[in-house]
């Protein structure tokens, strides 16, 4: 028989059995594929050594008047300005005290612990938050004022009025308390309070009043979540415009420098502010027109959020949202849906996901100067960051099915649509974060697989080729933004990595091999009933971009009698052994041209590329098999 070309069809595959979807691939992980043929993805490398504190949800990327190149970072817990591979922190101030409202009390008795006990009456604080003391003196024994006068994560709430942190060092060590600590820090201590923390995770939860009225069968508890803390922002000019989920709006100016921190847009910060919301879900600018938008606002005169109002300020002004005959602030409430999710602005209008629909912002001037149009309906976004914007179309996950629109809503047809959702933890949605990453035509999404609380899986629509593939990579946030060299992504080891660097994980100091494979649907070796025996493989694989001396790949050839009849089990009824094929090439290398004898038999088969080592890129051609008929058992 003539050489066998393997030349499987581009995309993976996952709507069908292995075997009903044969002349495809069937799984992937960490491959992508280019004009048609699967490679190994690019590495990734932590941009510093430094870290943040929190998971970060939010990444946003400008360059101010002065040529900084800054990304702000927002987390669970604070809200950072990266610059040079340093972490900012210019998370907002909740509280200051006035001098004397805050104590200690150290724990001397037996056992003595690190532990103080911080009265400030109606303090506000939650398990988690920060708080900075200033002017404190010794307790009188080891907790000094030097270990008293810094910034603390609070421990435990034990009332309205008390708290617990745990004495540290300038390092960070514990300092435990000895029987000379009777004192209270003085009567000039200061509390400097941040801004409430975020959970990490959405926690479920049911109950009399969990979710929407008409919801769910009578009788019974519906189920619901705590939101996570997810945040906005957008430039003004240089400055920043921030918020997170179901708090105010703060503002940053560039020219402060990153030792200031961000002030909410009020007027005990901002004397000439007017009107401005006290309460938002989403905040973003306008490119071209220079309003500033609240989504899910309060209405103008109540403190009460209105989840599906929006609101926009006084043009070029962020301070001023008074709504006047002769000014241009305003607002428009849309009506489809319960709240509004996501906010992406598009080319020439703004694009608004509520929980059920899609509206498209325009701006139109005159008495109207926005106008919400309805786009679509009956459609679902996953979460706040679920949404990316590529060319001139819009790309989203919602709950049961992919979205895309281009002037027009559509389903976007996808071959691993079962695969996903099947293996989705819903219970988490809001977690979901995708991201662009143009210079591969890729749009991906991070979700957490079912059972898991935290992002451990992707997948991605490759939107020239109109193929998906899927793996497992761990990301929080995602950043595509064309000002820096590479897509910067967000890990749960607190710390940002280029992406597309390299060909190994490097997101710590010890380099870590990318392990990368695809598998193959089941296809038929010939056809009729009669076995068919391989004797040698003509491998196409090229090293290209390796960085080892002697780059390895692996092929595994896995032969069956018939589809599900032992694949790659050879105790199992009609199964056969799996041959593997080991290759290694001396760089640089321009083909895989050389041939490797084998003998197994079957009747179908499946094949698996796959790297483990450090330094390895690849890139799959089309194999051979030298194949000739062997009987029909």
């Amino acid at each position: 028989m003539p050489l066998k070309k393997l030349q499987l069809k581009p995309g993976v595959n996952r709507e069908n059995t292995r075997y009903t979807t044969e002349g495809g691939w069937y799984e992937s992980d960490k491959v992508r594929f280019r004009q048609g043929m699967p490679e190994k993805i690019g590495g990734w490398e932590r941009i510093s050594a430094n870290t943040f504190l929190g998971v970060c949800r939010s990444l946003w990327n400008w360059i101010t008047l002065g040529g900084q190149n800054l990304i702000s970072v927002g987390t669970t817990l604070k809200y950072y300005i990266e610059r040079g591979g340093n972490y900012y922190d210019i998370t907002p101030i909740r509280l200051t005290t006035v001098a004397g409202a805050v104590t200690f009390a150290a724990r001397i008795v037996l056992p003595p612990s690190s532990t103080l006990t911080v009265t400030n009456v109606s303090h506000g604080a939650n398990a988690g938050d920060f708080v900075t003391f200033s002017g404190a003196v010794s307790l009188g024994g080891t907790i000094t004022a030097a270990v008293l006068n810094q910034e603390y994560e609070i421990s435990t709430v034990l009332t309205d009025d008390t708290y617990t942190v745990a004495a540290k060092n300038t390092s960070g060590v514990a300092v435990t308390a000895n029987g000379s600590d009777t004192g209270n820090g003085g009567a000039a201590v200061i509390g400097t309070y941040q801004i409430n923390t975020g959970s990490a995770t959405a926690v479920p939860f049911s109950g009399w009043g969990s979710g929407g009225w008409g919801l769910g069968t009578w009788g019974y508890s519906n189920a619901s979540s705590s939101a996570i803390r997810l945040w906005s922002q957008s430039n003004y000019g240089e400055d920043l415009v921030f918020a997170f989920r179901g708090g105010p709006i703060f503002y940053w100016d560039a020219s402060s420098g990153t030792s200031v921190r961000g002030k909410t847009i009020d007027t005990t910060n901002y004397p000439l502010a007017v009107d401005a919301p006290t309460i938002v879900n989403i905040v973003s600018v306008s490119d071209i027109y220079r309003f500033v938008f609240a989504f899910g606002a309060n209405p103008l005169g109540t403190t009460t959020q209105d989840p599906m109002l929006i609101r926009w300020s006084n043009q070029e002004n962020v301070f001023d949202w008074a709504v006047t005959a002769t000014g241009t602030a305003g607002s428009i409430r849309v009506s489809h849906g319960t709240e509004i999710v996501a906010v992406v602005q598009a080319r020439q209008e703004v694009l608004v996901w509520t929980d059920a629909a899609l509206y498209s912002m325009q701006y139109l001037g005159g008495d109207i100067v926005w106008n919400a149009q309805l786009m679509g309906d009956n459609i679902s976004v996953a979460s706040q960051n679920a949404t990316a914007y590529a060319g001139s179309t819009a790309y989203w996950m919602g709950r049961d099915k992919f979205y895309k629109y281009d002037g027009s809503v559509m389903t976007l047809p996808c071959n691993v649509k079962r695969y996903i959702f099947n293996d989705i933890n819903t219970a988490q949605f809001s977690q979901v974060v995708s991201g662009t990453n143009e210079g591969f035509n890729e749009v991906w999404w991070f979700y957490c697989s079912a059972g898991v609380i935290a992002n451990d899986r992707y997948v991605v629509y490759n939107y020239l080729e109109d193929i998906w593939y899927y793996g497992n990579i761990a990301r929080t946030a995602w950043l595509d933004s064309g000002l820096r060299d590479r897509p910067i992504a967000a890990t749960y080891s607190s710390n940002l990595v280029d992406h597309e660097k390299g060909n190994d994980d490097l997101q710590t100091a010890v380099t870590t091999a990318i392990v990368a494979s695809i598998t193959s649907s089941e296809f038929d070796l010939d056809d009729g009933h009669s076995f068919v025996l391989i004797n040698r493989m003509l491998p196409d694989v090229t090293f290209d971009g390796s960085s080892a001396a002697a780059p390895a790949a692996i092929m595994t050839l896995s032969p069956m009698s018939n589809s599900g009849s032992g694949y790659n089990n050879p105790l199992s009824v009609g199964g056969n052994s799996a041959s593997t094929v080991t290759r290694s090439a001396t760089v640089p290398i321009e083909a895989f041209t050389g041939q490797v004898y084998i003998r197994i038999r079957g009747r179908q088969l499946a094949f698996k590329m796959e790297s483990t080592a450090i330094g390895v890129a690849w890139q799959l051609g089309a194999p051979r098999l030298d194949m000739r008929p062997d009987g029909r058992r």
